[in-house]
């Protein structure tokens, strides 16, 4: 069954407006092809980095309170869905607590009902990042969406998620990684089940994901261990833990393990096409355990 995307076509007109407000500042990049780098995406930012990309002393936090000029919807009273300021595509939406939570603190069931909430009406690419270290830009809890229509691939890397999941995957390029993550496939069906069935697999997921990391367990760790990347669609779950959000002078968030990498000003292109971008990514994430290899899915 088709979704409405109602709230993706919600943020579409948001953006309109508040792009003509001066609220809204897309990222203008050129996309750079390079044989080598497939199936990766690799974008050269063109503007000037955004605040949150560049150094400098303490920083206000932009979600209390937000701009109403990017407020797509309320989710009750603890959510709210808003337009990422700085979006990458079109329709780049943010899903944040209305009052203070810890970018860096566990996910709370609140946060996987609103998640599931916003996919019933809306698909795409989900991710989070949870901590600096793991390329979060701001310490409020916000988790990110960029839309998808039914039936295309949610990002650059999503086939190759998909053979690890069936069992064809055989080498780097396909895996299983070098690095610590976990993958699961998403349970069949749940587009039609209700959204507390959903709310309950993602937690369920991100529960089991944890302790298969060492995050630490949801019901013991007041907080994560490490910090780590998520990345979700309606097939497939993923989890990343990481060492460090910087590499050859690239700025790596949970994007970079969909596929998608930015070329900004300091960030070295020679290195990347010699070691390639494979080797970007286990740069910043803690070595595999052999126990691990070929093992990568969690039931």
């Amino acid at each position: 069954m088709a979704r409405a995307e109602r709230i993706w076509q919600e943020a579409l007109e948001r953006s309109r407006q508040a792009r003509g407000d001066g609220a809204l500042v897309p990222l203008r990049t050129e996309t750079l092809t390079y044989a080598e780098l497939e199936p990766f995406s690799l974008r050269r930012l063109l503007s000037r980095a955004p605040k949150h990309l560049r150094g400098g002393g303490p920083k206000p936090n932009p979600f209390l309170p937000w701009e109403p000029e990017l407020e797509v919807r309320r989710l009750a009273d603890q959510h709210v869905v808003l337009l990422n300021k700085y979006p990458v595509q079109p329709g780049h939406v943010l899903v944040i607590t209305q009052q203070w939570q810890p970018q860096s603190g566990w996910l709370r069931p609140l946060d996987w009902a609103a998640v599931a909430h916003v996919a019933t009406d809306t698909g795409g690419l989900w991710f989070f990042n949870s901590c600096a270290a793991a390329g979060a830009s701001q310490p409020h809890r916000h988790l990110q969406l960029l839309p998808r229509h039914g039936g295309e691939p949610s990002c650059p890397l999503a086939p190759l998620f998909l053979k690890q999941i069936n069992g064809s995957a055989a080498a780097i390029g396909t895996g299983p990684w070098p690095w610590r993550y976990a993958l699961s496939a998403r349970e069949q069906g749940h587009r039609s089940a209700s959204e507390e069935v959903r709310a309950e697999e993602l937690l369920r997921l991100y529960r089991a994901h944890a302790v298969a990391l060492e995050l630490g367990d949801l019901h013991h760790d007041p907080q994560p261990r490490h910090p780590y990347n998520l990345l979700f669609d309606d097939h497939w779950f993923l989890s990343v833990r990481r060492t460090r959000e910087h590499c050859a002078g690239f700025s790596l968030n949970a994007l970079g393990f969909a596929g998608y990498l930015l070329l900004s000003e300091g960030s070295n292109l020679p290195w990347l096409l010699q070691h390639g971008p494979w080797e970007l990514l286990r740069q910043v994430s803690p070595p595999a355990r052999l126990r691990d290899r070929g093992s990568a899915q969690i039931p």
